[in-house]
């Protein structure tokens, strides 16, 4: 997710760089089509709450489904780059190991991924030796990028308050979003980062710290009963580790010299596009939470 889209200057021959006033985008000086991106962000949010909030277990098949698409578009991107993602085995290893996390518990997690990354390395054997270190090296890199941070969620899922949780977990890096996205476009002037992410500025990440540590403040005592100062704590590290993961997928991006992921979400790009920062926060999200509200006879 980014950290703002300011109007500002950006670096010439950027893969990111917003298009320019020969193309504008309608609703947007940004280059996001609004509309589309706010009923896009509705829908996703509707249909998260409407898992969480009825049968919760199916969260993981709508989580799933993103991770799967997620997964393919990060496989066609290495692939210009004449990069094959093992795709099967990561999918469905991945898949074994969050179910694993929500029904069974830690062990039987280690040892799915073990087993995914021994059927990494058996899968590209047939594709011969040409880049076989870095085809599994990629499988590796994919396993621990994508299904790894969604075990964490299933991990925070599983207990009697999981929705609550989860929902805590959406909502600061979503915060982090909004709150970096219009102070970016209305005070952004600084580049915070030119060389990996030239749209991103130190006014957007302070609209990003003001949104996500207001909502760890108010969430975490609403939901789980926790303390105002956790939620500000848990806002913070929420805070660096979206901003972490957003700078993290801009630096893949720049590195395979592609804009967007993918085009499956209108007005948002590709699916890992808006997930960059989910990723890199579930595991913070999920130890923090753990800390300050732990789970009644979890030892």
């Amino acid at each position: 997710m980014p950290v703002d889209e300011p109007a500002g200057p950006v670096v010439p021959g950027d893969a990111c760089q917003p298009r320019g006033p020969e193309s504008p985008t309608p609703g947007s000086r940004t280059g996001r089509n609004l509309p589309a991106a706010l009923g896009v962000g509705l829908g996703l949010g509707g249909l998260a709450l409407l898992t969480l909030f009825t049968v919760k277990a199916t969260f993981l098949l709508y989580m799933g489904a993103a991770l799967v698409i997620a997964l393919w578009e990060l496989s066609r991107a290495f692939g210009t780059r004449g990069i094959r993602i093992p795709v099967l085995p990561v999918a469905v290893g991945g898949a074994a190991a969050v179910a694993a996390a929500y029904f069974a518990g830690g062990r039987v997690v280690v040892a799915c991924l073990a087993l995914t990354t021994i059927a990494v390395l058996a899968w590209r054997l047939p594709g011969g030796v040409t880049g076989y270190l870095q085809d599994v090296t990629a499988g590796v890199f994919a396993l621990g990028y994508l299904p790894l941070p969604a075990i964490f969620v299933a991990l925070m899922l599983a207990p009697p308050d999981g929705s609550r949780r989860v929902l805590i977990f959406l909502l600061l890096p979503i915060c982090t979003d909004i709150g970096g996205y219009f102070a970016g476009i209305a005070l952004g002037r600084h580049l915070m980062a030119p060389g990996i992410s030239p749209k991103k500025t130190w006014e957007g990440l302070g609209g990003s710290a003001v949104a996500c540590l207001a909502a760890g403040a108010i969430a975490l005592p609403a939901l789980l009963h926790g303390t105002f100062w956790q939620g500000l704590l848990l806002g913070a590290a929420a805070l660096a580790a979206a901003t972490l993961g957003d700078l993290t997928e801009s630096m893949i991006k720049r590195d395979l010299e592609i804009k967007d992921m993918g085009t499956v979400l209108p007005g948002h790009g590709g699916v890992l596009d808006r997930v960059d920062s989910l990723v890199v926060s579930a595991p913070v999200v999920w130890l923090l939470l753990l800390v300050f509200v732990p789970i009644a006879g979890h030892s």
